[in-house]
């Protein structure tokens, strides 16, 4: 059985509303279906509002979706009551993209690492410090530094500190919503890596949102591409930069700068033209499945 399953997912906004207009309809996630197995790590990419955050939120309920169904280990989270959905957050957690906006100013780190312990009751104030000091260690950050505030530490450590919160409650399921994009690339490398040795040590399993599709190359196992809300190509990563087989997917891997800057390009621009809206995802081979 799959970790995670998502089943025609839906989420639609209403933009513009006023008295007397229903403004214009947006299909943010448009009857999407994809699931996760445990263990892995599964890349969700596409171009800024193709609907990868709205998409992530929605399995979480940060954010209701219109229809569909998300399974957690067999049960149907949109389903839950606030007292069981608060109850199962503990082991289905996110690390925000933006990690300047994503921490309390007002707070101090060991606050901002020790409020789910907090929230969800565990432990004392002794165990929880303990806890927080450990948490720290285990992002790579100096516990000495727990009583500052997010604005003295650089933008790597500020997402190293997100992450330490989004693990504090021992979660099966990461919801990592480019967590690297805002960070210098040298930094970009210590952050993955952190999150790879993580996931290895706590035996995590992965939802990886991103445009980076060198990113995505290097640490998912299967990737799923997006484009205005319907995911047009799922595929054993390999499989999918080998032979891409939607016109979305070819264009989005031909813009990925190479390392010499002799080498031929061969840029492709997408025509909407050739997008079928309608096209269903069908198996193209084994596990590679296109909406074509």
């Amino acid at each position: 059985m799959p970790l995670v399953e998502v089943s025609h997912l839906v989420k639609h906004f209403h933009r513009g509303t006023r008295l007397f207009s229903a403004g214009t309809l947006v299909k943010a996630v448009d009857d999407v279906s994809f699931s996760i197995e445990e263990g892995e790590t599964f890349g969700l990419v596409g171009e800024s509002g193709s609907g990868k955050t709205t998409m992530g939120r929605c399995i979480l309920r940060l954010v209701e979706p219109t229809s569909g169904d998300v399974r957690f280990r067999g049960e149907n989270v949109l389903a839950f009551s606030k007292p069981r959905l608060r109850a199962t957050r503990r082991q289905m957690q996110i690390v925000f993209q933006d990690p300047y906006s994503s921490l309390n100013p007002r707070m101090r780190a060991r606050q901002i690492v020790e409020e789910p312990l907090i929230i969800h009751g565990l432990g004392n104030r002794t165990t929880r410090r303990e806890r927080v000091a450990e948490l720290f260690r285990l992002v790579g950050l100096d516990p000495a530094h727990l009583d500052r505030y997010p604005h003295q530490f650089s933008g790597g450590q500020r997402q190293r500190i997100g992450l330490a919160r989004a693990i504090a409650l021992n979660p099966s399921f990461v919801i990592l919503d480019e967590p690297v994009s805002s960070l210098d690339v040298s930094v970009q490398a210590q952050v993955v890596n952190l999150l790879m040795d993580l996931q290895q040590q706590l035996k995590l399993t992965y939802l990886f949102i991103a445009h980076d599709l060198r990113l995505v190359e290097h640490i998912c196992n299967r990737v799923a591409v997006m484009y205005l809300g319907k995911i047009v190509e799922l595929a054993p990563t390999q499989a999918l930069f080998a032979a891409p087989q939607h016109p979305y997917t070819r264009a989005l891997l031909s813009a990925i700068p190479v390392v010499d800057p002799d080498a031929p390009r061969q840029r492709i621009t997408l025509d909407p033209a050739l997008v079928n809206r309608d096209a269903v995802l069908r198996e193209i081979s084994p596990q590679h499945f296109a909406a074509v």
